[in-house]
This record gives C-alpha cells, structure tokens and sequence, in this order.
C-alpha cells in the first residue's frame, strides 16, 4: 500500500466540517455569551436560559462532526424546554435561539414528514411567543413582534440556510462517492487487461496441451517415437507457459514506458484526477522496462487507496518521479506492491523510495549508474 492513505481516513466533507467548526464555532459561542448577558438579568435567570444556549453550541459542535444524531433529541428537549421559560419567566424574546440553531440543524435527521416538521418547528416558536400575552397585555403589538414575528421569521431563514448548506454537503458526499466509482472502475480495468493478458497467455497453450495429448494417446500404441517426441513438445509448451505466467504475476513482462505513462493519465484521469507528465530527457533503454512496472504499481495505489486531486509524473534519463496529493496519514503507509520491485531496482543498480511530506506522496526509481555511464560515455 502505497502513495495515499486508506479510504476509511478523512474525507473532504469530513475536512470541510472541521474547517466550519473552526471558523464558525467562535462566533456561536460569542452570540451565546452576548445572548445571556443582555437577557440574563439576575443570577436565576443566568441559570434558566444557559441551558439553551448550551445546547445549541453542542449540537453544532456535533453537526460538524456529522454525530448530530446522538445528541439531536435531548439538545432539541432542552432547547425546547428554555424557549418557553424564557418568554414567561425570564421575559427574554431571545431565548427562542437555542430551539432555533437546534431544531434547524435536526432537520436534516429527519427522514420522512419533513414538510410537517419544519411546520411543527415553526409553529411552535410562534406560539411559545403568543404565550406572552398571557403575561404581558399592555402592548400586544410589542408582543407580536418582539416575542412572534421576529424569532418566528428568523427560525424560517436560519433553517432554510441550514438545509441549503447541507445540501452542499451532499453534493460533496455525491461527488466523492462518484470519484470512488471512477477510481474502482479503473482498477476493475487493470484487472481486465490482466486477465486478458493471462488468458493469451495460458488460453491457447491449454488448447494445444489437449491437442497433442490427445495426439501422443492415439499414437502409443502405433509411433511411440513420435508420440514420445509429442510429449517432450507438450513438457516445453507446459514449461514456457508456467515461465510466462510466472512474469506475468510479477508484472515482468516487456513493457512500453510511453504506453504505461498513457495508460496511466487515461486511468487518472477517468477518476477525475489531474495529471501532468514533464519528460526532462528521455529514458534510457536499459531501464525503460523496469521503470514502466514502477509506473503501473504506483497508478494502481494511488488509484486504489490515495485521495488524489493531482498527480505530477516527472521523467529523466535515469529514472520517474510520481508525486501526488491526497495524503492525509500522519506517517507513510506500508509498502507492499512495491516491496518486490524495490528489489529489482536495487538489484539492477537503482534505488526505489518513497516520502510522504506536507499531505504530498512521492514515489522515485533513480538508476545513478546509469547516469554515470552516460557521462563517460560523453566525456570519451
């Protein structure tokens, strides 16, 4: 596992979230504290509006983190509670928030009757609000703006703000599971033309096999010597078979570097990745090959486990460089797929690394012997 991190490791929306919470998680808590200061006339006041305030904060805290649905009922009960004690209690035509930022933040949990829970989320702030007039008669007009337009026509708009902004996230979470699509589609890909390769390769050996089989059978009994002859044929077509089949799954058969650089940018780029390849020199021939199954392991990790926007591949006479974003671990992942390959490179004189910095991933198969050579061979 290479050139990313896991799937299960933060997602944007997950990242988006976080940055919501820092940013606006600040000015929540500064409305709240202003909120109880101006209304919270007296300590016993303090004490029954707080809860309100406290729930909204929480269950916005809880929003971001996409876990509002442990804390919806009881922050939304407790809001709901404060909401009227404000209005004949305390007085305070502010105590209407908390229920507000609560219940507009629930919404999004609720699943089925949205229509009638919006309605039932708005009528109840206004009739909490008429309530007053039960305590305060002198100046009804007051009371209906104060304590039931306001606070009714601001939970409205807070609320469609809320589900739009949700609807945001949404479509980020479509996108990021149509990108994951993409990028499984093309290692379903990989693995088609792998196994077309190892059907060309093993499909008409198998049916040679049977043939001259077939053939050795029949002329046992009649030419043992050419059937002899069929058989040491079928041990070497068997032999040739296993050793192609072999290559096959260490991905060392030929490869062409411009073919697999091609491939490469077709497969990032159906997975909505943007590539861009910058050939310095061009490579030399005695590498080539090995450099192109480089190429083909570090495409298939960073399809199959990165979370890729972009992918710079780097070209020079000696070696490729792959670096690509997305990478959100704190540590470098576990090389496997490139384990056998950093062998070979380093068995053919070259060096296979890997370095994860600043959510960068960068992969490179540098051949220093083949650079050396190519300068005495220029300086003679």
């Amino acid at each position: 596992m290479t050139a990313g991190s896991p799937r299960f490791t933060e997602s944007t929306q997950g990242r988006l979230r976080r940055l919501n919470l820092a940013t606006s998680l600040p000015p929540v808590v500064f409305a709240a504290v202003v909120l109880l200061y101006t209304d919270a006339r007296t300590w016993w006041h303090f004490l029954v509006l707080a809860p309100g305030a406290v729930a909204a904060v929480v269950a916005f805290e809880r929003w971001t983190a996409n876990d509002l649905a442990r804390v919806a009922r009881p922050c939304l009960v407790v809001a709901a509670v404060v909401w009227p004690l404000g209005v004949l209690v305390t007085g305070s035509p502010n105590a209407y928030w908390g229920f507000c930022a609560v219940g507009s933040l629930a919404m999004r949990e609720v699943r089925r009757r949205r229509k009638l829970a919006l309605t039932g989320l708005f009528t109840y702030v206004a009739a909490v609000g008429v309530a007053r007039l039960l305590v305060q008669r002198d100046d009804i007009g007051h009371v209906l703006v104060t304590y039931v337009l306001i606070p009714t026509v601001l939970t409205i708009v807070v609320t469609v703000l809320t589900i739009v902004g949700e609807r945001f996230y949404d479509l980020i979470r479509e996108l990021e599971q149509t990108r994951e699509r993409e990028a499984e589609l093309a290692v379903v890909r990989e693995r088609v033309r792998f196994a077309s390769d190892l059907h060309d390769i093993q499909g008409h050996t198998l049916h040679v096999v049977k043939l001259k089989i077939a053939l050795a059978q029949r002329l046992l009994t009649r030419d043992t010597e050419r059937a002899e002859k069929e058989l040491r044929e079928t041990y070497a077509l068997v032999s040739d078979t296993i050793a192609q089949t072999k290559e096959l799954a260490y991905a060392q058969r030929r490869l062409n570097l411009t073919a697999e650089i091609e491939n490469a940018k077709n497969l990032f780029e159906a997975a909505g990745i943007r590539v861009r390849v910058t050939r310095e020199s061009e490579v030399d021939a005695r590498v080539s090959e090995l450099l192109g199954q480089v190429l083909r392991e570090t495409t298939t990790n960073i399809l199959r486990h990165a979370q890729a926007t972009q992918v710079q591949i780097t070209l020079t006479e000696s070696g490729i460089t792959i670096v690509n974003d997305g990478v959100t671990a704190t540590s470098p992942p576990e090389l496997r797929g490139l384990a056998a390959l950093r062998q070979r490179v380093a068995g053919d004189g070259g060096e296979l690394g890997v370095e994860q910095q600043q959510g960068r991933f960068r992969t490179a198969a540098t051949f220093p012997a083949v650079r050396a050579g190519a300068e005495r061979g220029d300086g003679r």
